[in-house]
Order: C-alpha cells, then sequence, then structure tokens
C-alpha cells in the first residue's frame, strides 16, 4: 500500500520525533489495542479512563481523560488511514463515518512508526488548521505532553 506523507508545515505542524527502545509491533500494540491505550495515553496526573478502536478508515478513534481532579474529557475522532504496522493518522474533526464535529482543539495526528535498530524510530505530527490553533496547541504543551505519554508508552512496554 502506497501512503501520502503530508505537506510540513512549520506554522500549522506541531511535531515530536524520537528513538525509542520499544520494537515497532509494540508501538503499534499501545496505539491500536483499547486495553494498552488506557496505560500510556494521557500524561500523568491525568489518566485516559477509557479507549475505542475501530482500526479501519472512518472507525472510531475515542479516548476519556480524566483530570486530578475528576473532571472526565472525551475525546472523539476518526481514523483517516491505517497502516498495519507503520501508520495512523485521525482526526478530531471527524466522527466515525467521518461525520463533521465541532472540536475544541481541532487538529489531524499522523503517527509514523519505522524499525530502527532493535527500535522504533516514532514520530508524532498534530497539523492544524491555523497558526492560532498551532500556537495554542503547543502552549498546552504538545511537546511536554506527548513526550510524556511517549516516556508512559515506553514504561508500558517495558513492562511487557
Amino acid at each position: 500500500m502506497t501512503t501520502t506523507q503530508p505537506q510540513r508545515d512549520p506554522e500549522l505542524d506541531l511535531i515530536l520525533t524520537r528513538e525509542v527502545d520499544v520494537a515497532p509491533e509494540l508501538v503499534w500494540r499501545a496505539w491500536t489495542e483499547p486495553e494498552h491505550l488506557v496505560k500510556w495515553f494521557t500524561p500523568a496526573p491525568w489518566s485516559t479512563v477509557s479507549a475505542e478502536v475501530d482500526l479501519r478508515p472512518g472507525g472510531i478513534f475515542r479516548t476519556v481523560m480524566r483530570s486530578p481532579e475528576g473532571d472526565e474529557h472525551d475525546n472523539p475522532g476518526c481514523y483517516l488511514e491505517v497502516v498495519e504496522g507503520r501508520r495512523l493518522v485521525f482526526t478530531s474533526v471527524l466522527a466515525p463515518g467521518f461525520r463533521p464535529v465541532e472540536s475544541d482543539l481541532p487538529f489531524t495526528a499522523v503517527i509514523s512508526i519505522e524499525p530502527s535498530g532493535s527500535g522504533t524510530r516514532y514520530t508524532a505530527t498534530a497539523m492544524h488548521l491555523d497558526a492560532a490553533g498551532a500556537q495554542r496547541h503547543a502552549e498546552m504543551g504538545f511537546e511536554e505532553g506527548w513526550g510524556a505519554a511517549l516516556d508512559q508508552l515506553v514504561a508500558w512496554a517495558n513492562e511487557l
């Protein structure tokens, strides 16, 4: 299957790239199996209390996050592309079946998983509608939050 890489725009895209000592197969499982997503997805002290995955274009990617104060935040989204073991593309602006929805933080995420030695070259890209949205996401802590979540994914994988 051939995939099209999105054109990167430094004004609109936030990117986290790291080499991790986790096999690509485990990174894939962490992202695609709800029972594993809830273990690492939300940076502590927040938690992910539920996850729903229908791994196909038009399928649901949904997480419910809980704040330390107990407030829950539902984050429904829709897969746009699924390349087994290598790439996930999902968005917060579509519900399952490609139905448009309003989103507090509209973005499209591209998760790339590439073998690198005995580990993985992991790239998470958050693509935004405009520079203001990218700046808002950056100010919310994209780099720190997505980086902490990746650290939690690595810790989860090391426990298996």
